[in-house]
């Protein structure tokens, strides 16, 4: 059963000028392993913007609640390329009383723009 749906959109040189003019705003929205990637290279703006959408669109899931942490959902991506949602903490306990069981998660980019789909299954 489909417990909540989000999408989210985000123009990726908006996304990429708040990263530059707020000191600090990648590192409170996003874990260290959505920052860096496994090579050791810091991830591009078009991939954070996608992952940034992903968050806005999992709090749209649960219904918006306030009190969310962006630390408690990150985008994981698996060997094969596919996106993976983790989610602990604040958002673990909403989609809980929801009764979430899974996640489906899909990431795009493409002609400025980041988007992103969020599904809480129960």
């Amino acid at each position: 059963m489909i417990i909540g749906v989000g999408i989210d959109v985000a123009g990726i040189d908006r996304f990429g000028e708040a990263l530059q003019r707020t000191p600090g705003m990648a590192e409170r929205l996003f874990t260290e392993a959505e920052l860096v990637l496994p090579s050791g290279s810091r991830r591009g703006t078009a991939s954070l913007a996608a992952r940034f959408a992903a968050k806005e669109a999992l709090a749209k899931a649960l219904g918006a609640p306030g009190g969310l942490n962006w630390h408690d959902a990150e985008v994981h991506t698996e060997a094969s390329g596919r996106p993976v949602l983790r989610v602990t903490g604040t958002i673990a306990a909403r989609a809980a009383e929801l009764g979430v069981a899974s996640w489906h998660v899909s990431l795009s980019h493409d002609a400025g723009v980041a988007s992103a789909v969020v599904i809480a299954e129960g």
